[in-house]
């Protein structure tokens, strides 16, 4: 008789990053996390010492996924600056996957100091990113750096902002301060002026 297939690792992972993003880190409970994998709970001891592991591989995972595999396919799918720039929020801002970690990971930095330089680091990481776009289309240092925090600023706080825009889009919005943040000319039509 074959022995038990045991529950992938990434299979815990994976379910623990899904309850991460719908009620914080609160809600990656290790039995829940089984029932919602069909499998008993012990399988997960298999894999890890407790759930504080669990949550570290967790942010392993996070960290590898919006920050090495989005540069990695930033640049294998090549561009110049502004479009890399352009891809990389939408694939780490704008993804049904991506989003509502991000959002989680920085609502449980506000309570716990490992997971906020955690959080830091990455967003380090974002910034250089930004920095080394933006600086290839303009020379200002100052100039480099507030772009690239209000672009940034931009990514993150669109999900927050509650405000109307009197005849406009939220996307015409963005879309118009992505264009003056890139220095991007404006497209001639299909925008309010």
């Amino acid at each position: 008789m074959a022995g038990a297939i045991r529950t992938p690792r990434e299979k815990w992972i994976e379910a623990g990053l899904q309850a991460l993003a719908a009620g914080g880190p609160d809600a990656v409970r290790v039995e829940a996390l089984a029932k919602r994998l069909g499998v008993t709970k012990g399988g997960f001891y298999g894999y890890f010492a407790d759930r504080d592991a669990l949550l570290t591989a967790m942010l392993d995972a996070w960290e590898r996924e919006s920050i090495d595999e989005v540069i990695e396919r930033v640049e294998r799918e090549g561009g110049d600056p502004k479009s890399k720039i352009q891809r990389a929020g939408m694939l780490t801002f704008s993804s049904d996957r991506l989003l509502p970690i991000d959002l989680a990971v920085r609502g449980w930095a506000r309570r716990d100091e490992a997971v906020a330089g955690r959080l830091r680091r990455v967003d380090n990481r974002r910034m250089a990113l930004l920095r080394e776009m933006i600086g290839t289309f303009c020379t200002d240092p100052d100039e480099v750096e507030a772009r690239s925090v209000l672009a940034f600023c931009a990514a993150i706080g669109a999900h927050f902002l509650a405000a109307d825009h009197e005849g406009r889009t939220r996307a015409q919005v963005l879309a118009h301060a992505g264009d003056l943040l890139l220095d991007r000319p404006r497209p001639a039509t299909g925008r309010p002026g």
